[in-house]
């Protein structure tokens, strides 16, 4: 899907407020190492997909965080943004980096395995 400048200003400013949120005003322990890697928020504004990283041994234990942060993140985010509302909140695992180190990983092997230099 095409993203306008102001779709992607409104993700943006989103991803913003959930990691200072995580940052500063949630302290789960088990949120301390996630990245927020980005939004896509609704147009009508309602719904937010929060992509996030982690590590992987920690995937079951951040999700159950997320779940019982989520509240607490909406509530932040209704009072630090001006949208008329509180969009609900979806949190989904981004697997790119992931799957980014697994490619990398392949690649460093194969160019070890035929003699190639390894930059």
């Amino acid at each position: 899907m095409k993203q306008g400048s102001s779709s992607r200003k409104v993700n943006e400013q989103a991803r913003e407020v959930i990691a200072s949120a995580l940052l500063f005003d949630i302290s789960d322990p088990r949120l301390s190492l996630v990245t927020i890697t980005g939004c896509e928020v609704s147009f009508d504004r309602s719904v937010c997909n929060v992509y996030y990283t982690a590590d992987a041994s920690e995937y079951e234990s951040v999700a159950a965080a997320f779940e019982g942060a989520k509240g607490r993140i909406r509530s932040l985010m209704a009072k630090r943004l001006s949208w008329r509302v509180a969009p609900e909140l979806r949190f989904i695992l981004d697997a790119s980096v992931d799957e980014a180190e697994r490619i990398e990983s392949a690649l460093l092997r194969e160019a070890k395995r035929s003699g190639g230099s390894v930059d």
